[in-house]
């Protein structure tokens, strides 16, 4: 089989249309039905794709979410992660992706396109491998490796914030606007809120240390979209 995908919905029915889309494009599927039971197979098996229900009985998936995105391991943590609700209010989609998620789809939903989009955030380009990683001053990016050193010391990204990254720092000097960086990253037509990459940039951001005043690596050119502006060393 292929990639492991596990699908955290408290509804059987929607775990089992989806297990049989999944599974018929060639994905091993496991499925839990609450949030206690999904960090569970998480942490037993390490799915490389998280299909998570905000609604869950036990707990909200939003704080599935950001437990999954503590962990310490980075095989777990870095997890790609595509939210699934029944509520379609832009805060709950926002704070999904502030916490770490990948993608967010809203019930009710077509098996074929949540199966489409899947197989795309888990095909996105990976950077060619180079012996010494990607350096600038101030920050080392590993492709191959996907770690990422500011300043000598090791900063965790969730699998989307990475990939956007490494979109980045493979053109510095190239300025994307938010529709490049929604196709190159997402690696599909995305027919959302450009602001998803505002959220993405902001996080990013944090974990750099980066000031948006005074970036040393992600400056936003105002009415197009980021650039990378770090030095190489």
């Amino acid at each position: 089989m292929g990639p492991t995908v596990l699908v955290v919905d408290d509804q059987p029915q929607i775990r089992e249309v989806l297990r049989a889309y999944l599974e018929a494009d060639g994905f091993s599927v496991l499925e839990a039905d609450t949030a206690a039971s999904a960090l569970a197979r998480i942490d037993a098996e390490a799915p490389e794709m998280i299909l998570l229900d905000v609604g869950l009985p036990d707990t909200d998936g939003i704080e599935v979410l950001r437990r999954l995105r503590a962990l310490p391991d980075p095989a777990r943590a870095g997890a790609y992660v595509m939210m699934v609700t029944a509520r379609s209010e832009e805060v709950d989609k926002l704070v999904s992706l502030a916490v770490g998620a990948d993608d967010y789809v809203t019930k009710p939903f077509s098996p074929r396109e949540v199966v489409a989009r899947v197989k795309a955030i888990m095909r996105r380009d990976r950077a060619p491998a180079e012996s010494d990683g990607l350096r600038f001053v101030g920050m080392v990016v590993r492709p191959a490796e996907r770690e990422l050193s500011v300043d000598g010391r090791a900063v965790e990204l969730s699998a989307l914030e990475f990939d956007l990254l490494l979109a980045l720092v493979e053109a510095p000097g190239r300025v994307f606007s938010r529709a490049q960086l929604l196709e190159k990253v997402w690696g599909y037509d995305f027919f959302g809120d450009e602001r998803v990459v505002d959220v993405h940039i902001r996080n990013l951001r944090r974990k750099l240390s980066d000031d948006a005043t005074d970036p040393r690596f992600i400056r936003t050119v105002r009415g197009v979209g980021y650039k990378f502006v770090g030095e190489r060393s």
